[in-house]
């Protein structure tokens, strides 16, 4: 970070397209606060963002009614030094509502994810950022009568591949992209445990490793990672809950810190951050601490660029809440400042 940079924390949330949905937010890391810089509405449910900081473009998910019912669709967001947002074109991408969106390092595609269609969709992107033309959709099959529910995908490390994360089917399915012709190949398959919900998943900065949260059993998997299959074969599994906790949960996010040794998964029930150190040499995850997120339901969080602070989107809470991350020991500690906001879902901090 240099003197003049500010950083910018870009926020989706649950809203109807005639409420303000998608925020930018300054974050001041000395004080640890805040402070709101615009919002705009025109998309229902903007739930998930991907930022390009180098164009100053946000590519924000929403959902539109078509004559054949719910679609997702995609709006680039441009956004200025001052914060302000201002809406660019919008793509109509899956044949049904979209949770998820990342975007290749090239800016050549985005890719979308459907859990309710449960689909994988690849969009093109022209060359001034704007969002273009769907020009594959992947839809995974039923099997053994469990429904496909596909709820992100995240490309390997030298994007050769794309990890596409299927709760309802509790399996890891990669895909190869035929770049070419626009298409997404399947490569195979890892298979999680029955009822566990792979939802999110991580890279280690090395590549050698990848860790996923699962939504429904409360565990976070790490794994092996094989750069010329794109496949993943199983470490351990650890529980994201404490021992005597006995309520409901389901999780949600999972991020590691810029130099791999602390993984951060996030609790939905029990309302929580875990926080586990790895070591990358025994390949062995140890658990640190569990902190309260300071608000009920944490839908999502993220690391800060300099990995000083953790935000997370407490949507119940309708808040923002700060943590302190102190960098040796992984451990968070909640900083007394909390933004409202109207049931965030997503928060995205960057340096601009």
């Amino acid at each position: 970070m240099t003197s003049n940079q500010k950083m910018f924390v870009f926020v989706g949330s649950y809203a109807e397209s005639t409420s303000s949905g998608v925020y930018t937010y300054e974050f001041d890391e000395t004080t640890g606060e805040l402070r709101l810089l615009d919002q705009t509405s025109g998309l229902k449910n903007p739930t998930f963002l991907n930022v390009d900081v180098e164009h100053s473009h946000i590519y924000a998910i929403g959902e539109v009614e078509t004559d054949s019912g719910k679609a997702g669709e995609v709006m680039m967001i441009h956004f200025d030094p001052n914060g302000t947002l201002t809406r660019f074109n919008r793509t109509i991408t899956t044949p049904n509502t979209t949770c998820h969106v990342q975007r290749d390092s090239d800016n050549r595609f985005l890719v979308v994810s459907s859990y309710h269609g449960g689909m994988a969709g690849l969009v093109s992107l022209k060359e001034n950022g704007h969002v273009g033309e769907l020009l594959d959709v992947q839809t995974h099959e039923p099997i053994d009568g469990a429904a496909p529910h596909v709820h992100s995908a995240f490309f390997s490390p030298d994007e050769k591949f794309l990890l596409v994360q299927d709760l309802g089917l509790d399996l890891i399915r990669t895909y190869a992209i035929d770049r070419e012709a626009g298409k997404l190949v399947a490569q195979g398959d890892t298979k999680a445990a029955q009822g566990a919900g792979p939802r999110h998943l991580t890279f280690h900065p090395g590549g050698r490793f990848a860790f996923v949260i699962n939504e429904l059993n409360s565990t976070i998997a790490s794994y092996r990672y094989d750069a010329d299959s794109g496949s993943l074969s199983e470490i351990e599994v650890v529980p994201t809950l404490p021992s005597d906790y006995s309520g409901e949960n389901g999780c949600s996010e999972i991020a590691l810190s810029a130099d791999g040794r602390f993984v951060y998964g996030a609790n939905r029930g029990h309302d929580s951050i875990v926080v586990y150190a790895f070591d990358e040499a025994g390949e062995k995850l140890t658990l640190v601490q569990h902190i309260s997120t300071e608000g009920g339901h944490p839908r999502h969080f993220a690391l800060t660029p300099s990995g000083s602070h953790l935000l997370a989107a407490n949507r119940d809470a309708n808040n923002i809440a700060v943590f302190t991350v102190d960098k040796e020991s992984g451990r968070l500690a909640f900083t007394g400042h909390t933004v409202s906001v109207s049931k965030p879902v997503c928060v995205r901090p960057y340096y601009v």
